[in-house]
């Protein structure tokens, strides 16, 4: 595989998030508000540059729309592993009100993604491409995972 082609199957993984994550977006718009709105400002709100984190506290409890976007966020990763994999991915979190908790993406009896969560009131990626480079990493981590254990991956019962 040449150098171009392993940049391709990068960039695609990305494409391939950030679309699942706008789809998650839209599909909270019930009465299409967001209609007209470009897929850049359905992301803005994933995206916290230093001098609006610095706005936050260190110490928080995340309001509900931070944890819907978490909630968002590792939907998208999850569906991106479906699209992928034809395996279905359940997400469950836990998150104490603090901002404390944590991510569990399953497909059959395979954790693909197993993540503590700290300080979500201050959820948030620096750039979309940031926000892009962390879904692939869960994306491709996971993809790996079904490859290594594919039938404890495919097990339903």
């Amino acid at each position: 595989m040449t150098t171009s082609a392993v940049e391709n199957g990068v960039s695609e993984l990305r494409e391939a998030f950030l679309r699942e994550l706008v789809k998650q977006q839209r599909a909270q718009d019930t009465y299409g508000v967001w209609d007209g709105k470009k897929d850049e400002e359905l992301l803005a709100p994933f995206i916290l540059d230093a001098a609006k984190r610095k706005e936050i506290p260190i110490v928080g409890d995340p309001d509900p729309e931070t944890l819907e976007r978490v909630e968002m966020f590792f939907n998208a990763v999850g569906l991106t592993i479906e699209r992928k994999t034809g395996i279905m991915v359940m997400p469950m979190m836990t998150m104490h009100h603090e901002g404390f908790g944590k991510m569990v993406l399953l497909a059959g009896r395979l954790a693909l993604v197993n993540k503590v969560l700290r300080d979500v009131h201050r959820f948030g990626f620096p750039t979309q491409e940031k926000l892009a480079e962390a879904g692939e990493k869960y994306v491709t981590a996971a993809l790996e995972m079904v490859e290594r254990f594919p039938e404890v991956a495919r097990f339903g019962g």
